[in-house]
């Protein structure tokens, strides 16, 4: 027998009205939530970066490739690891679709990460995505941003107790846990203005949910996303999931 509430379909429907209100009461705050986020003020990126490319060593504004608008999604693939993060994995599925119909609003959409340019487009090969990702190798780009931590840093949360996850995701690299949070995700957004680049925005951590489009298909199904408990990090990049320990739920 079910656990859950069972109820009639007129009392669902009673309980379904009064979630509604409250579901267009978040949207309503979430569009005065957007309108803030458009409104913050730019600050001028008077530092050079350089980022090797597919097409050669451009500049920040170069990456705009003709657009007023830039998105670059931060992904974890460090110079030590083997394989990009599973997590920044499944939030790149979700990306790279988008990135025609980003364009066609005038924002280029890219990925960046600090691992070595060979290694990129080998496991961008491997996945299968049509997006821009370019390495930020011997540039403070990722560091003036706060996603990459030193080890200093990273020191009281290393002589603690390892996450699971983190060790899980570390082996899932090819590195080890401090290797692994050396780096870290980010999403930062950018325009370009009579030839200054301005940053925008910046977000991390739950920031970037809107990414993560399982997480709000989750969301709506009876489970949710049932992440807690003893069982591993379930997140796996798409072509390893079958190997995965799966089933249903005990």
């Amino acid at each position: 027998m079910t656990e859950h509430a069972v109820a009639t379909q007129e009392e669902w429907q009673a309980e379904r009205d009064k979630l509604l209100a409250e579901e267009k009461e978040l949207t309503r705050r979430n569009d005065e939530l957007t309108k803030k986020r458009r409104d913050l003020p730019w600050v001028p990126v008077e530092k050079e970066y350089s980022f090797e490319t597919d097409n050669g060593t451009k500049s920040l504004a170069e990456l705009f490739d003709g657009r007023s608008q830039l998105l670059i999604y931060h992904f974890m693939f460090g110079p030590a690891y083997e394989a990009g993060c599973p997590v920044c994995s499944s939030i790149a599925d979700n990306l790279a679709p988008n990135v025609v119909h980003l364009r066609a609003r005038d924002v280029t959409l890219m990925l960046v990460s600090r691992a070595p340019l060979e290694k990129l487009q080998a496991y961008k090969k491997r996945m299968g995505w049509n997006i821009d990702w370019a390495s930020t190798a011997g540039s403070d780009f990722n560091r003036d941003l706060g996603f990459t931590n030193t080890e200093e840093e990273l020191k009281p949360f290393l002589e603690g107790e390892i996450p699971p996850t983190v060790e899980q995701n570390a082996e899932l690299c090819g590195t080890d846990p401090a290797g692994y949070v050396a780096e870290a995700p980010g999403l930062s957004a950018y325009t370009l203005s009579d030839g200054v680049v301005y940053r925008t925005y910046v977000t991390t951590a739950r920031g970037l949910e809107p990414t993560m489009g399982y997480y709000f298909l989750l969301d709506r199904t009876p489970v949710g996303r049932d992440e807690g408990g003893p069982r591993p990090f379930w997140l796996r990049r798409h072509d390893e999931y079958e190997d995965a320990v799966a089933g249903p739920r005990e």
